[in-house]
């Protein structure tokens, strides 16, 4: 019986996110839509989406962030910022990490979440993994974003993996793209998202949502040859995290 209340109380859980993703939409649908208008007022819309839309999102659902910091982003500075892919709260909580705008870099497919796709394939970059044109586009995409000032994020597994897996590998796209445009990487590890709020309904709970910025790797004195080895040594670095 008490397993059963359990399960019932974590999809009323997991149905709460919805309802507060969506309501500072709603609140915000005017402001929202003018700024998604135009790139050049992408930061105002990041401003929004990171200081009204996550933190509404991560205390609503009790999920209080708690962030350590082995070193620090530079304002104005451009980065590949990655992490571990777990959970829909992954979004929220790196808009929390970094007060620098940054546009994701996102499969299609969330484009077609009701409300939140609509702005989502607005402001982000979209690919579409099985269409190499689309791959290709994404570095022109970058490359205009990254002239403009912003960051990019790419959650470097691809996707999210099972459960009863801890990290999985890791894409080359992130890291390729980096050195290409000579631009620092931010490793990060996300601790307990999977524990709050997985992809599986019937599981999920508040609590503290713990991250760690860990030390920036340069890219710039390196080439598409060290693409493997820097992909290898920076997943180790959120493995080691991962598994203590």
């Amino acid at each position: 019986m008490i397993k059963f209340l359990q399960k019932i109380g974590s999809i009323l859980y997991q149905i709460w996110f919805y309802i507060l993703v969506a309501i500072p939409i709603f609140i915000l649908l005017p402001v929202l839509i003018i700024l998604s208008l135009s790139e050049k007022w992408y930061p105002q819309f990041f401003w929004v989406t990171r200081n009204l839309w996550a933190n509404f999102i991560l205390f609503g659902m009790g999920c209080i962030p708690k962030i350590e910091r082995e070193e620090k982003i530079v304002k104005g500075k451009s980065y590949m910022l990655i992490a571990n892919h777990t959970s829909m709260l992954d979004i929220m909580l790196m808009l929390k990490l970094s007060k620098n705008p940054f546009v994701f870099v996102g499969k299609k497919e969330l484009s077609k979440i009701p409300v939140f796709g609509f702005f989502f394939k607005r402001v982000a970059i979209m690919v579409d993994r099985s269409d190499a044109k689309s791959r290709t586009a994404v570095y022109r995409s970058a490359q205009k974003r990254l002239n403009n000032g912003l960051s990019i994020c790419i959650f470097p597994e691809g996707g999210v993996p099972e459960e009863n897996i801890v990290l999985d590998q890791f894409k080359d796209g992130a890291f390729k793209m980096a050195i290409a445009h000579e631009i620092p990487i931010v490793p990060m590890t996300f601790y307990d998202n999977k524990k709050r709020l997985p992809f599986t309904i019937t599981k999920g709970k508040p609590g503290r949502t713990r991250a760690k910025i860990h030390h920036f790797f340069k890219t710039s004195d390196l080439d598409e040859a060290h693409k493997a080895s820097l992909r290898d040594e920076i997943r180790s670095v959120i493995l080691k995290e991962l598994s203590i």
